[in-house]
């Protein structure tokens, strides 16, 4: 009787544990489902949608380049006897950069010049014996025309001689020189001489976007800084809006700029336009976090966080106003939109936004 006893008493026991562990492990099983779906949302950071009041004055970066640049050619073939100027002189428009050999042109010269001298001494003759009738109005008009080509020749043969004189088209600086002298010109095909630049003034081109070149006009003023003077100022003036958008659907905006007496400013540097709002008033503007963008601005697309679910959004946006974008349509005042950790979103996945 005592041996069923024993044993009525280890079943129990047997029977008792395992319904504790069977609890244990269906509690186990629920906080393991509650932790995975944790760790199925995805770590987010969000800002809140908002209207500000901001400035609408705007900056666009750019190179500066030469007001004026022009790789100097060959017109006439030739054999270079002297070169008047070295890498780095200033030189002015018509200055003598070079002298090629020029034998056979002033050969040329001499005998038109020998030509006009005897046509001219012939219609002197005419002119006069015309007037004591020694001689026809036809025979004098012949000499008259003798002369007008005999003048043609010798200025042809002139030019020609003063061809052998290589003189700067622009002024400016040579920044390259390609000849020595001794050097073999050709004019077929034209051996390039000079890389003149002419850095008086500078220019700046830069890009815009479409909301941002509707308030832009040529002529316009702009204050242009440069990253390597920071704490310098250069005016500049709008002298070209492109009439039509690029590949990127931005504008070309030209500054030209005064370059300061000193020089500073270099072809080449890196520059800053700032474009100026003619309302000085701050304007209420509806602005998004430009990190927020699912890779760039002009994607327009941003993740909106709902019932912690996160939402990809079409948007169109609008100016840029550094890290802030206008938002024109598809978001309000009040949504949440994802700043970081979208490139481990997908459109419905869950989120677990972090501070």
């Amino acid at each position: 009787m005592k041996k069923l006893l024993y044993i009525g008493i280890i079943v129990a026991v047997v029977a008792l544990f395992g319904f504790i562990l069977s609890k244990n492990k269906a509690q186990n099983e629920a906080e393991t489902a509650v932790v995975a779906q944790k760790n199925s949302s995805v770590a987010v950071k969000t800002e809140t949608i908002k209207t500000e009041n901001l400035s609408t004055d705007f900056i666009a970066n750019g190179t500066f380049a030469p007001f004026q640049e022009l790789n100097f050619a060959a017109e006439k073939s030739g054999k270079v006897t002297q070169i008047l100027v070295k890498e780095g002189d200033r030189v002015s428009v018509g200055q003598t950069l070079a002298v090629i050999r020029g034998d056979v042109a002033n050969v040329e010269a001499q005998a038109a010049k020998a030509s006009y001298q005897t046509a001219l001494n012939d219609f002197n003759r005419f002119e006069s014996a015309y007037k004591t009738g020694g001689v026809t109005k036809q025979q004098l008009d012949q000499a008259k025309i003798a002369l007008i080509n005999a003048e043609s020749r010798l200025q042809q043969a002139n030019i020609s001689v003063g061809d052998t004189r290589l003189k700067a088209p622009i002024s400016g600086i040579i920044n390259k020189k390609y000849i020595e002298v001794g050097s073999m010109l050709t004019s077929m095909p034209a051996t390039e001489m000079f890389e003149i630049v002419n850095t008086s003034k500078l220019k700046l081109n830069v890009t815009v976007s479409e909301n941002q070149v509707s308030t832009l006009k040529t002529g316009n003023k702009v204050k242009v800084t440069s990253s390597v003077y920071p704490d310098k100022q250069f005016d500049g003036k709008i002298t070209f809006v492109a009439a039509k958008a690029d590949a990127s659907l931005n504008f070309v905006v030209e500054v030209e700029i005064a370059n300061n007496p000193s020089g500073d400013l270099k072809a080449g540097m890196y520059g800053t336009a700032h474009f100026e709002s003619n309302d000085k008033q701050k304007a209420a503007i509806r602005i998004v976090p430009r990190v927020a963008f699912v890779g760039s601005v002009s994607n327009n697309e941003v993740f909106v966080i709902k019932d912690n679910t996160a939402k990809l959004t079409k948007i169109v946006s609008g100016r840029i106003f550094g890290d802030k974008v206008e938002v024109l349509d598809g978001l309000n005042d009040g949504d949440v939109v994802v700043t970081s950790g979208q490139i481990n979103l997908t459109d419905g996945a869950k989120v677990e936004i972090v501070k």
